[in-house]
This record gives C-alpha cells, sequence and structure tokens, in this order.
C-alpha cells in the first residue's frame, strides 16, 4: 500500500496527571484543549550519528546511530485562553467573586463648559472609577500628546468635570480605568516560575491511498509530550494574521492501551476505509400526476405549493 499525505491534522491535548488550569480541574486522561483549526502539523525525527574512520583516506568504517528525538509541531490558526495558559505556561483565572480593573484610553473633547464626555468610549454599564488613576492630557491637531496635564477634574459616572476655561474646545487624551465583572474577563498570568506542561497527545489525519483515491484515516499518538515554553505573539495591521505555535518533545511512554512498551509514537491506519456510495437527492420534490402549467413553464420561477409560487 502507498498512500500520500496532504491533509491537517486535528489535536486533543490529555492531561498526563490531575491538572487544574484556572477554575476548571481535570482529571488524568481527560481531554484539556481541542485543536481543529491549526493550519500545520509536523512530525520531524532526528538522531545522531557518530562513526568509526581509519585507513588510508580516513574513511567512515561503521556507524553508530542514537540520542534519538522526535518533536512535534502544531500551527493553530486560533488561541483561547486555556490554549495560550497551556503553550505559554501562564495562569488562568477568573474568580466570579472579585472586580477586575480594565484600562481605557480615548479621546475626548472638553466642551464649552468644561465638562469630558467618554460615554462613547464606554459599554452602557460601565463607569470611570474614580478610585483608580485619571489622566487628561491635550493633544496636537495630529492628536499626539503634547504633555499638558489637566488636573483638578471631578469623576462622575461617564464623565469628567472641571476643566478650566483655557481648555475648553480642545482634544484630550484620557487615560482612565473600568471596573468590570471578573465573570467577563478571563486573566493570564506569566510569571518566571511556571512552564508549559506534559500532554498525552492523539491527532487525526486522512491518508490518501493511491490504488483507488480513498481517505483513509490515521490516528497518531504521542503518549508523553513536553510542549516548549517559547512562544511568539504577533499583533500586526498587515501581512497574515497570526499563528500560534505548539512544539512538543517526544518522550517514551505508554499508550492507553498497551503498558508492555514505551514508544515515541503510534501511527495507526485505517485500511479498511472504502468510498462512499453517492446518493442525490432532488431539492425540489416531484409529485405525482402533478403538472405544471404552461403559464409557470418558465424555468427560472420558484414554486413552493403544488400549482403556487
Amino acid at each position: 500500500m502507498k498512500f500520500g499525505v496532504r491533509e491537517i491534522a486535528n489535536v486533543v491535548f490529555k492531561a498526563k496527571a490531575d491538572t487544574t488550569i484556572g477554575s476548571s480541574t481535570f482529571k488524568a486522561g481527560q481531554p484539556v484543549l481541542y485543536i481543529d483549526s491549526a493550519t500545520t502539523s509536523t512530525i520531524e525525527g532526528a538522531a545522531t550519528t557518530v562513526y568509526a574512520q581509519g585507513g588510508r583516506g580516513n574513511t567512515r568504517l561503521i556507524a553508530w546511530e542514537g540520542e534519538k528525538t522526535l518533536t512535534f509541531t502544531v500551527e493553530d490558526a486560533l488561541l483561547s485562553p486555556i490554549g495560550f495558559s497551556i503553550l505559554s505556561g501562564a495562569g488562568l483565572f477568573k474568580d466570579n467573586t472579585k472586580n477586575v480593573h480594565v484600562h481605557v484610553t480615548s479621546q475626548a473633547y472638553v466642551s464649552d463648559t468644561g465638562v469630558i464626555d467618554l460615554t462613547d468610549a464606554l459599554e452602557a454599564s460601565e463607569e470611570i472609577d474614580a478610585t483608580a488613576p485619571v489622566f487628561v492630557m491635550v493633544t496636537e491637531s495630529d492628536g499626539s500628546i503634547t504633555g499638558d496635564l489637566i488636573t483638578g477634574l471631578s469623576t462622575s459616572g461617564k464623565t469628567l468635570t472641571g476643566a478650566g476655561s483655557s481648555y475648553h474646545g480642545k482634544t484630550v487624551f484620557v487615560d482612565f480605568y473600568v471596573v468590570k465583572d471578573s465573570a467577563d474577563v478571563s486573566e493570564l498570568q506569566i510569571d518566571a516560575d511556571h512552564f508549559a506542561g506534559n500532554y498525552y497527545v492523539e491527532a487525526s489525519t486522512l491518508f490518501r491511498r493511491e490504488s483507488d483515491g480513498v481517505d483513509m484515516p490515521a490516528e497518531i499518538t504521542l503518549p508523553n509530550v513536553k510542549i516548549q515554553s517559547n512562544f511568539t505573539f504577533n499583533m500586526a495591521a498587515t501581512g497574515d494574521p497570526s499563528t500560534f505555535s505548539f512544539t512538543m518533545d517526544a518522550f517514551p511512554g505508554y499508550t492507553m492501551f498497551d503498558r508492555t512498551k514505551k514508544v515515541l509514537c503510534v501511527i495507526q491506519i485505517v485500511e479498511d476505509a472504502s468510498a462512499g456510495s453517492e446518493s442525490r437527492k432532488s431539492v425540489m420534490e416531484h409529485l405525482t400526476g402533478f403538472e405544471m402549467p404552461e403559464s409557470k413553464a418558465d424555468s427560472n420561477v420558484e414554486y413552493g405549493e403544488a400549482g403556487s409560487i
């Protein structure tokens, strides 16, 4: 059997041991993350070769291979908070008992009465947090900050009041905070003490058989991978959108159904797959005994009930 590969893999990460991520606890073997939006997935094997060399020309005489490594890389087009937590080792928090401060910036206009209205920058239920720092700076005509800080302002709901008459009619840059319900905020904390962990990984893809063109399901199992904690988070307004790479080093481990031998990777190809029979159905049912009136013979007319348009 010969086959070709031109299909992405859907990947499931399962907990190696009881794992807590944010407010969720995953039992050993329970799926933690499912990636069905990958752009590429690659398995790369490598080994170190050393040689005994000698004789005239110091030619290679015998080779020894060892230090075999296997790396599995999945590049995802999308990323979830839990996916980023797994990738970076970041803590994921969502405490429904607390409120969190969220930073907001906005450009606004000082009215003739010295009022700065930030309603357009806030959600209906949000207000400026009067207990947090609020900075209001005058801007140039191009929007750049001048450094001229307006002080002595009073905060009330969505507005700031008390700007002196010398600031009336000017455009300002406002830097402030709002309080949000933590149930609406996923907070990721990256620190120096935590790293990406080990997972049991299963990937599903398709291998196409050369003899008949049938796609055969293929299951790839890596029983023990350590996700590398290196990551790059690109944010740009041009070019292709950012992707997120999960690079995993494979270590020997037992698969779920074979405890007799440790392996780096197992690939199962389901060869009994067969091409499905084609079944075509008319979109519109042709009723028995129904004859279309001549006035409705135009094929561009859409029909509903028999005899009606």
